[in-house]
């Protein structure tokens, strides 16, 4: 009897010390995939000079006449923040920029560039816990999409009730264009939607980088890992869906995909193409990387975005 009660002792003792053990890294990837923080697995952006091809829109950005616009967060109360730049020409058509992971309204500044080229305005925002917004954790546009609607609310208070809006998004902004697309009661005035690379759910990009990036299972780190982030910040990595979204969109929608992204992986566009509910186009763009389509394919990019948007915004 005391060699069994010694042997349940040990088992438990085990189970807790390997409960223990997960949590304790649970936290830790928490802190990797959620807390905004320097991430070691991103690469550095690097100054842009003269000669860049990049430069000439960088220069414009920084000399741009952006006016600083406020919101708060659709909960926790945060404060939000957004740069909006005027069309040349006086126009109600408005684009809305998503930027993506770990990045901020500053580092859209080339697709504000081509929009703006384009003859729209467009509006920056900095998402939850990044840029100049107020925030603790990432949203990977799950709560992100309802602070959009107010960002698309703020738009029409701002050009009125004729505004033609589309959200468009690159990365985790192209998964919370999508999330955006299925929010009900969106406003008549949002037009069309654009996203770039995004995911179809945080639950399995999440999965693919602990695999790709530390060889691990997705069971049980993963799980670990999302229920400690429906604890602090209310949502599932799973609830967290373009894909359940994007089925409940019936507006335009514009998918573009790296055809060798192994970043967000290429194959996850099409079930998002095939579950969209509207009209739609898809534009697989040659080259390597993760949201590189614009520089390795430019012209086929501001094409491809021009007659889109010439087609459901006019």
């Amino acid at each position: 009897m005391k060699r069994k009660t010694k042997i349940l002792i040990g088992l438990a003792s085990a189970a807790v010390l390997v409960c223990g053990g997960l949590f304790g890294a649970g936290l830790y990837f928490y802190k990797v995939a959620v807390v905004p923080a320097p991430k070691s697995f991103l690469s550095k952006t690097k100054p842009i000079k003269k000669g860049d091809p990049l430069y000439p829109a960088h220069h414009w950005y920084q000399n741009a006449d952006k006016q600083r616009w406020y919101e708060m967060s659709a909960t926790r109360h945060l404060k939000l923040d957004a740069n909006y730049i005027a069309a040349k020409q006086p126009t109600k058509k408005t684009i809305i920029i998503a930027h993506g992971f770990m990045s901020n309204k500053d580092n859209m500044f080339n697709y504000a560039y081509m929009f703006h080229n384009l003859g729209y305005n467009v509006l920056l925002p900095d998402s939850r816990g990044l840029g100049d917004s107020q925030g603790d954790y990432i949203g990977y546009g799950w709560p992100d999409r309802l602070d959009f609607v107010k960002w698309i609310h703020k738009v029409i208070d701002h050009n009125g009730s004729n505004s033609k809006i589309a959200v468009f998004g690159t990365s985790m902004g192209g998964a919370t264009t999508m999330m955006v697309s299925g929010v009900k009661g969106l406003p008549h005035q949002v037009k069309a939607f654009i996203e770039d690379c995004g995911y179809t759910d945080v639950y399995s990009e999440v999965a693919y980088q602990a695999k790709e990036l530390y060889h691990l299972p997705k069971f049980p780190l993963v799980h670990i890992v999302s229920g400690i982030n429906h604890v602090k910040n209310g949502y599932s990595f799973k609830d967290a869906s373009a894909l359940k979204q994007v089925r409940k969109n019936k507006r335009p929608m514009l998918f573009i995909h790296g055809a060798h992204d192994h970043f967000v992986p290429t194959k996850m566009v099409y079930p998002l193409y095939r579950a969209d509910k509207g009209p739609k186009q898809l534009l697989i763009v040659p080259g390597p990387g993760h949201s590189r389509s614009i520089q390795n394919r430019p012209t086929l990019y501001r094409n491809t975005v021009k007659k889109f948007l010439d087609k459901y915004l006019n």
